[in-house]
């Protein structure tokens, strides 16, 4: 059994995360400020393992009793995507960037497992390749936010930060808002999905991939400690355009337009390897299609979805 602390547990992420260490037997406590309700986390209320605290990442005196008491840290707390970041950049600021510069000068001998975003690579050219030694060049508050609290980490030298391809699939709290979450609800919905700029280029990865990746690390952390490592999968570096027309290949009612004449806001566009990661014995499974086929079950079970959950 591990002492574990993981903020934002909550979320999308994190209420997967935090329900599969706790039927590991791991002892976890979640601290969550509960901006999006905490049901996702109710069916581990009895649970004697979880323990839960109803907080925010930035209170310095709350964080410091947390800490003291974990072996390990999975900071997930963060506002998520560009959008999100942009409407509210001071807290952006403060709860991506400047609570971890605060939990890094509150640890001691603690381990930090740090999902970023491999948002971080920006644009680049058609065919270049991303490894975890390309150039970050983060186009969004977002990507900046994240990549300058990966910097903090990795100059610790007491973490391992994991760069996670665009994540789909669903959860205690699913978003609808990832893309091919959103052109899976899109397509049921609307029978019709128009794209900007098709031609951008994502890696992907299903949560439950993810959620294996941050345990795989914890795991392993002594072999991985100090570095940063792509999270995502091989056989699923596609554009847009292609992701949509996976859709189509299950939903053949579905309508795809390309609007040329408006860029897309999210300017991003890469290729990228997660050799890295590999070698060290993880690879990510669940397949683009297994991805749509849950995810149209989803949609189907949930016919009022909004798409800003």
């Amino acid at each position: 059994m591990r002492k574990i602390l993981v903020t934002g547990g909550a979320g999308y992420l994190g209420s997967m995360l935090v329900s599969k260490l706790i039927h590991r037997g791991d002892e976890v406590t979640v601290i969550d400020s509960l901006r999006f309700g905490g049901s996702s986390l109710a069916h581990l209320a009895g649970f004697k393992n979880f323990k839960f605290v109803e907080g925010d990442v930035r209170d310095l005196d709350l964080m410091a009793g947390l800490i003291k008491d974990a072996e390990f840290i999975f900071p997930l707390a963060a506002l998520v995507g560009a959008p999100l970041c942009e409407k509210s950049p001071k807290e952006a600021e403060e709860v991506n960037l400047l609570s971890i510069k605060n939990l890094l000068e509150l640890v001691g001998d603690q381990k930090i497992v740090y999902p970023t975003t491999n948002s971080g690579y920006g644009m680049k050219e058609a065919e270049e390749v991303c490894t975890e030694e390309s150039e970050l060049t983060p186009v969004s508050l977002y990507g900046r936010t994240k990549v300058d609290a990966e910097n903090l980490i990795q100059k610790a030298g007491n973490g391992v930060s994991l760069r996670l391809a665009t994540v789909f699939g669903s959860s205690f709290r699913t978003r609808f808002d990832l893309l091919l979450n959103n052109f899976v609800l899109r397509s049921l919905r609307d029978k019709r999905i128009e794209i900007y700029e098709g031609h951008f280029k994502r890696n992907f990865i299903h949560i439950s991939d993810v959620i294996d990746g941050l345990i795989f690390s914890m795991d392993n952390f002594d072999k991985m400690r100090g570095s940063a490592f792509n999270l995502g999968q091989d056989s699923a570096n596609m554009s847009k355009m292609e992701l949509a027309q996976k859709v189509k290949s299950f939903v053949p009612d579905l309508v795809l337009t390309e609007n040329n004449d408006q860029k897309d806001p999210d300017q991003r566009n890469y290729i990228v390897s997660n050799e890295k990661i590999r070698k060290m014995g993880f690879t990510a499974r669940v397949t683009i299609e297994e991805g749509i086929v849950e995810m149209i079950k989803v949609v189907k079970l949930r016919p009022n979805i909004s798409e800003n959950l």
